[in-house]
This record gives C-alpha cells, structure tokens and sequence, in this order.
C-alpha cells in the first residue's frame, strides 16, 4: 500500500523508520524522511517536535503494544502456571515473535532495534528506560521468583543475554532458514520454543 493512504504522522513514522532500519539515526536527516513520506519538514515540526521525539515515537508506535501484550501473558502466566519459569520467558519471547511477524512495517522495526543496540543513543536509551523500564522490572521479579538466589547483577547480565538473543531470532538472520514447505509462523513458533528453552537453561545454570 502507497504511503499516501495513511495520515501525515503515519506517512512520517513509517518513512523514518525504514530510512532508520536502513541507514541508522545519527545519518538520517530530516529531508530524507520529508522526502520520502512527501510531506514539508513544517509537518515533522508540528508532529513530533524534533529528530529525537521523531525516533522516540517510531518506537513508542511498536514498543507500547508489544509491552501491554508482554504484561498481559506475564500476568496470565503468574496467575496460572507460579513458579515456573517457561511460561513467564514465553510471555517475554512470544509477543516480540509476532512483532516481527507483522508485515507492515515489523521487519524494518527489528533492523532499527538494532540499531539502538549498535549506535551509541544517550537520548533514547534514556527514552526507553523511562517507558518501558517498567517491563523488564517485572520479568525480572517473575524471574527471580522461579530461579532465586541469583543475585541481582546475573539475573539482569542473563536477560541482557536473552533480549540480545530475541533480536537475533526476531531478525531471522541466523543459520537456521524457514525450511521449504513450512509456514512463517510454524517457523515462529519453532524458534520461540528452542529460545526459551535456551534461555531457562541459562537462567538456572549455576551462578557462580
């Protein structure tokens, strides 16, 4: 679909959020995204503010629905299944999956989350502790719950390691291919399994 059959703010985003994915923030300009969403730099202005309210809400617009779905599995988990680890890492893992899976815009959006991992951002790492800082809190204490006694510091290190690990899968970039014959999402639901499995393993591997 033709970027002018969304508003001006939706033609903004998704214009910024391919040019993001593909040439990262910092050389990004503001005439490039105006360029390609065909709207005047006034528009950006009054949308957004600046550069750095614009990448703010490319995230926001993907991050806020993903993290309510994340905070509803956790707490469907936690009422169901206490104390077990699987469940929660799949309340984690699982929403991020379908991001990815999403075919308008989902995959553009994985290359401007690594993005954020590979340059150096002070204004939006900041930006995305304030907002969704929250989430990773909770999976935290749900973590802890399941695995105590690893202390602070490794249990934060193992889920560094586990969302580095989810962009990777989210990006489908690894040795493992979609095999013929087999839908996207079966391939989905594949690599979600191996990674939580993967993952608690990890989680209650010895601390020391």
């Amino acid at each position: 679909m033709s970027l002018q059959h969304f508003s001006t703010k939706d033609r903004i985003l998704h214009a910024a959020e391919e040019l993001f994915a593909a040439q990262g923030f910092a050389t990004t300009s503001l005439r490039q995204v105006t360029s390609r969403a065909d709207v005047n730099i006034a528009a950006v202005n009054y949308h957004f503010g600046s550069k750095d309210n614009l990448v703010n809400e490319v995230f926001r617009r993907r991050m806020d629905e993903m993290s309510a779905e994340r905070l509803k599995a956790l707490k469907h988990a936690l009422d169901t299944r206490p104390g077990e680890l699987e469940p929660v890492l799949a309340a984690f893992v699982e929403p991020a999956l379908a991001m990815a899976q999403d075919r308008h815009g989902g995959g553009a959006f994985i290359r401007v989350i690594a993005r954020a991992y590979a340059e150096s951002n002070d204004s939006l790492r900041k930006f995305l502790s304030d907002q969704y800082g929250h989430v990773l809190r909770d999976f935290a204490k749900a973590i802890d719950a399941c695995v105590p006694g690893l202390g602070k510091e490794t249990l934060y290190r193992r889920l560094d390691f586990l969302s580095g690990a989810l962009t990777y899968a989210m990006a489908d970039f690894g040795l493992i291919k979609r095999p013929h014959g087999v839908s996207e999402a079966t391939h989905r639901e594949r690599a979600a399994k191996a990674l939580i499995r993967f993952a608690a393993a990890g989680f209650q591997a010895d601390a020391n």
